[in-house]
Formats: structure tokens, C-alpha cells, sequence
């Protein structure tokens, strides 16, 4: 028995391969690009373990794909591999349409052509497990209830929008073709491994370089977050338990503004790594808001409670705390992402401010 996991090198990705071998003795073939976000150094923990097979490649290749699935036989595939940086979606919105439209369409055929061909045991136990975002619902009001499985899609950038076609095709696969599919859509992840352009990641390393903390606007948009590690267990409780067809919301429990985020951040440094020039929070700098600045993301997390028992382990402050500590425990990994072309990126999105 083998999974099949697309994405595998990047956040999200690579900590479900590291969570999975925690727990399991099942083989992963890991199928990643290796763009900008994706990250061997995630994974050098299991170097000569013979149960992971990285393989190089775009999920676009469709000859690539077929000849995985024909040469491993995986009981199941388990999609990460996404543009996922709404920024980046903004100023590069064709990325974003190849990889999470053009490539899950690939990836789908594929999956299907092999599913079709296999024996009805195996055929029956198949599973195409995508892995999506709660951005595609769209932005709520301060006052509304969160998003449940059943809102509409009201996806606001290119990336959202991206990703809201991808779940899409995966619907339509299982409707049309009866390919056996579950759809997860989590809320905003933090841990290890995150590559820092995202807020929590980016607070934490300009900090400790004492470089300003870019908050958009006024701050006071409101994110569900999860610790990843309850991200990957979330995934495995849906891909064995899982409805066909269903699809299973993935939240933390934990609504907080981003300008409360940054103060978290800062005042766990100030406790672990203070600064000899005060707190951290004296680089808080507000920057001009982004365009389509969703205001508001929540979670409604009690279907996979109800039907699968998942709950989350971490807490927002054992979960940041945890983070933190991780980053001041590994400048290494983070000195190694800040590429020169990373730092360019940075300057143009914030103005040089980052």
C-alpha cells in the first residue's frame, strides 16, 4: 500500500509527510515542483528512509503523472500542490491559474484514467483526497455565523478564485465520473516550516532582525488559525473516514485579528529573545491595505467533529508559542529560504518597508 501526495515539499505538504510517518508505516511517493515555497530541507529528517520516494515534477505533466500512478499503484492521492500566496495571485494571477486550475484538471484525469483500470477491490478503496482553502467562500461580516460546508463560493483574489475552480472540478469528477473524492477546506495554518512571506513566519524573522512588522491597513482582519499538525490530522481523519463526494471544513477554533496576531508574536519574543532596544512591538509599521483584502475568515468545524470526532490538540497559545520557539530554534532553515530573489519579492509587496 502507497500514497501518492502532490505538494509535499511546501508548508502544508511537507508536514503532513513528516506527521504521516508518525504514524504509519504506509510508503509515500512525494511529487512536488519545487517552485519558490517548495523545500527539500522540510524533509532532510528523512533522508535514507526507504518509505519516502521524492520525485521532481509539475503536476501539469500529464505523462509524468501516469507513468507514478502505473509504477506505484497508490491505494490513494492526497493533493496539496497549490499556488497559495494571495499576494503573489495578485501580481501574478497566471501562475495561479495553471497550477491550481490546469493542474488539478491534469491530475484528476490522470487519477481517474488509473482508477478506471484497476481491480474492483482496489477500485473501491481508491481515493482522491483534495486539499483546499476557506478563502473560497469568501469574506464575512463581523456578525455573520462561520463558514459551513454548505455556503456559497464568493471567492475575492486570484488565488481564492483558483481554488475555488479546483474544488470545482474535483465536485464535478465524482458527479460525472464517480471518481471517489473528499474535499477538505482548512483555515489559516501556522507551525514549522512556513515559509516566511505569510504574516506569522514574517513577523517572527523581521523581528529578530529588527526590520519593521508590515501590518495591512488597520490590522483588524479577523483569521480562523490552526496549528498544522492539527491540519494533518484533520486530513488523515477525512481521507479514512471520509464521505465520498463530501466535503469536510478544517478549523482551529481560533478567530483572532492580525494586529493581535503580531502583538502575540511580539510578546513571546520579548519573553524568549528580548531585545536590548525594548519590546519587539516598537517595529509594528501599518502599510497600505492589499486590493480585496477578504476582512474576515471563520471556520465551522463540527461536521468532521460530528461524523469523523476530529478536534483540534493545539490551542492558539500553546500552538504560537510552539511556533515561535521553533524559528528561534532553526535560523539555520530560515537564513537558507531568504534568497536574494525572496528579499526582492518582499521589497516590491511592502514597498522596502519588510
Amino acid at each position: 500500500m502507497t500514497i501518492l501526495i502532490t505538494g509535499g515539499a511546501g508548508f502544508i505538504g511537507s508536514n503532513f509527510v513528516l506527521d504521516w510517518f508518525k504514524h504509519s508505516d504506509e510508503p509515500v511517493v512525494n511529487l512536488d515542483a519545487l517552485t519558490y515555497a517548495g523545500n527539500l530541507e522540510n524533509l532532510a529528517s528523512l533522508k535514507g528512509n526507504t518509505r519516502h520516494t521524492f520525485v521532481q515534477g509539475d503536476i501539469c505533466d500529464r505523462a509524468l503523472l501516469d507513468q507514478l500512478l502505473a509504477q506505484h499503484k497508490p491505494r490513494a492521492i492526497v493533493h496539496f500542490a497549490a499556488e497559495s500566496h494571495v499576494d503573489r495571485s495578485i501580481h501574478g494571477p497566471g501562475a495561479f491559474m495553471r497550477t491550481n486550475v490546469e493542474g488539478t484538471f491534469a491530475l484528476l484525469e490522470a487519477a481517474r484514467a488509473y482508477w478506471v483500470g484497476l481491480e474492483a477491490e482496489a477500485k473501491a478503496a481508491f481515493r482522491f483526497h483534495h486539499v483546499s482553502t476557506d478563502e473560497v467562500y469568501g469574506s464575512l461580516k463581523p456578525t455573520d455565523p462561520p463558514f459551513a460546508e454548505t455556503n456559497p463560493y464568493e471567492p475575492n483574489s486570484p488565488y481564492s478564485a483558483s481554488k475555488a475552480a479546483s474544488d470545482h472540478l474535483v465536485r464535478a469528477w465524482h458527479h460525472t465520473y464517480g471518481l471517489p473524492v473528499v474535499t477538505t477546506n482548512c483555515s489559516n495554518n501556522y507551525g514549522p516550516y512556513h515559509f516566511p512571506e505569510k504574516l506569522i513566519p514574517l513577523m517572527i524573522v523581521n523581528a529578530l532582525a529588527g526590520k519593521p512588522l508590515p501590518v495591512y491597513g488597520d490590522g483588524q482582519q479577523i483569521r480562523d488559525w490552526l496549528y498544522v499538525t492539527d491540519h494533518c490530522s484533520g486530513i488523515r481523519a477525512v481521507l479514512a473516514g471520509g464521505r465520498l463526494g463530501e466535503t469536510y471544513n478544517i478549523g482551529g477554533w481560533n478567530e483572532k485579528a492580525n494586529i493581535d496576531i503580531v502583538r502575540t508574536v511580539c510578546a513571546l519574543l520579548d519573553e524568549l529573545r528580548p531585545s536590548s532596544e525594548g519590546s519587539y512591538s516598537r517595529l509594528i509599521t501599518y502599510v497600505a491595505d492589499r486590493p480585496g483584502h477578504d476582512r474576515r475568515y471563520a471556520i465551522d468545524a463540527r461536521k468532521i467533529e460530528r461524523e469523523l470526532g476530529w478536534r483540534p490538540a493545539e490551542t492558539f497559545e500553546t500552538g504560537i508559542r510552539k511556533t515561535v520557539q521553533w524559528y528561534l530554534d532553526n535560523p539555520e532553515w530560515v537564513a537558507r529560504v531568504q534568497s536574494g530573489a525572496y528579499r526582492e519579492w518582499l521589497d516590491t509587496q511592502y514597498g522596502a518597508k519588510a
